[in-house]
């Protein structure tokens, strides 16, 4: 014969999301509620002169190396290299930004 095992309901106090209004544009926005940089994912990438993968080639990025992103087109990306100034167009599928979690 099988015994029953009885145990106490547990209760849980309903989670609340604070309204949309209750964000204030004047609080401090955390880093991890902000994309991160704009980093390379594989070892290099090519910038070039235009957004097409058969425009002119200007230099190469590689892995960790400084760059800023002015705007974008489709999956290109308009950047400029921090370290020589050199501008022109990098492919998004090998340039993205980091995610950053906030875990509280």
């Amino acid at each position: 014969m099988l015994g029953v095992l009885a145990l106490p309901i547990a209760s849980a106090a309903a989670a609340t999301a604070a309204p949309a209004s209750a964000a204030s544009s004047s609080q401090v926005a955390r880093p991890c509620d902000r994309p991160g940089p704009w980093v390379i994912g594989t070892k290099a990438v090519t910038v070039r002169s235009k957004a097409s993968s058969t425009s002119t080639s200007l230099g190469i990025l590689y892995r960790g190396h400084k760059f800023t992103v002015h705007k974008s087109r489709g999956n290109w990306h308009y950047i400029t290299d921090t370290t020589t100034g050199e501008r022109g167009w990098v492919s998004g599928t090998y340039v993205y930004r980091q995610v950053y979690m906030c875990l509280d």
